[in-house]
């Protein structure tokens, strides 16, 4: 009996282990889908990515607006806490004089007043401000940029944390391997991903095994993304072994003694 208890316990613990344990399959990205015939592989990489429509601005975002006009007073005027020069800006010091976006819409600048720009694109600001500005001084230069430009990747990731987005387009991939990639207990096939929208933040679930991300919205990411890599039962598992441990010991040491004292 004593015998059987123990090639029991083995087989438990055995199993826990493989079943905590990270496949190839479960870590290779980009892999074909299992129903994909061959024959179409051709037509099945040449599919076009949907590149999601220019970031629109919602309430809370902050916008970075400069004025520059050939008179140096104007100049000025509309740009006063940075005395009209354009300087070296920082992320910070751009955060700092720019205009946040209130909850109705709106920015407020100084000698021109309220501007709706939610909903809108960084273009479309512009264009707007460029129309609005010549009424006040010709030959105005505006620049507009969204300040809270970045993505934060969190969960199973080397290096978890908010990282700028330093060009318009960036994919899943750059975004994770900004943060170091996905670590080997990371769930690669069950990524969530939170995007802010003006009636709130919106979870969607996709996976980066199968090569269908490359035509996903969810390929490109926007600006304030929050990119979540949840662990996969492995994690749970090291996390957790001393625990197991110490009760598949307490369960050998019950059938031992009740061996024994029969």
């Amino acid at each position: 009996m004593k015998k059987h208890h123990s090639i029991f316990i083995c087989f438990v613990t055995v199993f826990l282990i493989l079943d905590s344990c990270a496949t190839k399959q479960n870590m290779t990205y980009l892999q074909y889908a299992e129903a994909i015939d061959i024959s179409d592989m051709e037509i099945y990489e040449s599919r076009p990515s949907i590149t999601p429509g220019n970031y629109k601005i919602i309430p809370h975002d902050i916008l970075y607006i400069r004025v520059i006009t050939p008179d140096p007073q104007w100049s000025e005027i509309f740009n006063p806490l940075t005395g009209g020069t354009m300087g070296a800006m920082t992320p910070e010091s751009a955060s700092l004089f720019g205009y946040p976006v209130n909850d109705d819409g709106f920015i407020e600048i100084p000698y021109v007043g309220k501007q709706k720009v939610v909903g809108k694109t960084i273009a479309q600001i512009k264009t707007a401000l460029d129309s609005t500005f010549q009424g006040y001084v010709s030959n105005a230069v505006i620049t507009c940029r969204l300040v809270n430009n970045h993505v934060t990747v969190i969960g199973e990731v080397a290096r978890p944390g908010r990282y700028v987005l330093n060009k318009d387009r960036i994919n899943v991939f750059e975004a994770l391997s900004m943060a170091g990639d996905i670590t080997e207990y990371g769930d690669r096939g069950n990524i969530q991903l939170i995007r802010p929208s003006q009636f709130g933040p919106m979870v969607n679930e996709f996976t980066l095994l199968d090569r269908s991300i490359l035509s996903s919205e969810y390929f490109y990411v926007m600006p304030n993304d929050v990119i979540y890599a949840p662990p996969m039962k492995g994690r749970t598992f090291q996390m957790n072994a001393s625990i197991y441990s110490i009760i598949l010991t307490a369960v050998s040491t019950f059938f031992t003694l009740l061996v024994l004292t029969r």
